[in-house]
């Protein structure tokens, strides 16, 4: 059974290259590894110091990389609704070529790139495939598609076909537009169940990992912590947060020194709104992470003795679920009584105080607008309940 680990942040925190010492650490050790980019804005192959291409290339021992590409991507997976979209937007008036370019709807690239990940695991090729995401989670989240979509599928598809044997000679004979036939919806139907496979294969904790990238800055972490709550609320499996860019103690200089000090504060603030997801530092370089000579550096200091392609922590601390209308974030605080703990709601944020910690836990879009409605706490899990829709 082979591991998928999915590295994910802001962009510009040292995705690329966690990732690409991810990778080096496992093909060091043995394991027949791929990374692969699904970043719109590759630069994997300048990290590895090799040109990359839309297929596997081999860069070491054991040691594969890919950059995905979208018309590449989208011929592969799915070919005839592309050309369908591209003739129906040429027939609106757009040349082909730009048409071509249009019929990319939104969400099309990210998803395309991550079915590579879906054929890998089917294919079994691979130990471990190495995941250097897109700078958000906005790409998991369109893996929620198939339950927002699944009525329609379930319901109009079959509807659908039922009636294009009589609609589509009518249609034809009334206009030259384009229609769907059913070619296109057999290859809708497979990229809707396709998508689902993708959901499920990425939700799995035991084949699945998700680690956080983020920087000791407090933009940095805002944006970190409502990515792990999105990625709670779809119930994906993070394993992980990796600080990167640490200013070492070592450093020295007046200017250096303000650095340092509001980092170690951030710290203190990441390890509270974090716990209890293991902490894991990479400090600040002397140099680019380029090459594999640096990069098995990297991947030495992050992982230390630990093997990367295992499970670093299991379980979910923080759960969102939607139930008759309501949603309910659950937390695990276990050892600790009903009287020790306080809840403020402050803006867009939950700060859970006990004793003197306090956690603060970013709230998701769907949240924001909802009221707190009640708030229990038992045998170690405090619930606390929205309002309904």
């Amino acid at each position: 059974m082979s591991r998928i680990l999915l590295f994910t942040g802001k962009g510009g925190t040292g995705k690329t290259t966690v990732s690409a010492a991810t990778a080096v650490r496992a093909a060091k050790l043995g394991y027949k590894t791929l990374v692969i980019s699904t970043d719109t804005a590759h630069s994997l192959g300048d990290s590895l110091e090799k040109k990359l291409g839309p297929e596997p290339v081999k860069v070491s021992t054991s040691l594969w990389a890919q950059e995905s590409n979208i018309l590449y991507n989208l011929e592969k997976h799915w070919e005839t609704i592309k050309n369908w979209l591209t003739a129906l937007i040429a027939w609106r008036g757009l040349d082909e070529i730009v048409a071509e370019e249009v019929a990319v709807l939104p969400g099309m690239e990210e998803i395309a790139n991550l079915f590579w990940v879906y054929y890998y695991d089917q294919e079994e090729e691979y130990d471990l495939v190495v995941v250097d995401c897109a700078p958000t989670a906005e790409s998991l989240r369109l893996l929620t598609l198939p339950e927002v979509t699944g009525w329609w599928f379930n319901k109009l598809l079959p509807v659908g076909r039922k009636l294009m044997p009589i609609a589509t000679p009518v249609m034809s004979r009334l206009t030259d537009m384009p229609i769907p036939d059913k070619e296109i919806l057999d290859s809708a139907e497979e990229l809707f169940y396709r998508l689902e496979a993708l959901r499920v294969l990425l939700s799995d904790p035991k084949k699945t990992s998700i680690r956080l990238l983020l920087n000791p800055e407090k933009m940095v972490i805002k944006e970190a912590q409502r990515t792990y709550t999105y990625l709670n609320l779809y119930s994906y499996p993070v394993d992980a947060v990796v600080c990167n860019r640490i200013i070492p103690e070592k450093a020295d200089g007046a200017y250096l020194e303000k650095w340092k000090k509001a980092q170690l504060d951030y710290l203190r603030d990441i390890e509270e709104r974090f716990s209890p997801l293991p902490i894991m530092k990479v400090l600040l370089l002397d140099s680019e992470a380029v090459g594999l000579k640096k990069l098995e550096e990297v991947g030495e200091y992050l992982y230390g003795e630990k093997d990367p392609t295992q499970v670093l922590f299991e379980g979910q601390p923080m759960t969102i679920e939607h139930n008759d209308g309501r949603y309910i974030l659950t937390i695990k605080i276990p050892f600790v009584s009903k009287a020790e703990v306080s809840l403020l709601r402050s803006g867009d944020e939950l700060i859970i105080t006990i004793d003197s910690q306090r956690r603060s836990i970013m709230l998701p879009q769907a949240l924001l607008e909802r009221q707190v409605k009640e708030a229990r706490f038992d045998s170690g899990r405090l619930q606390v309940i929205f309002e309904a829709d």
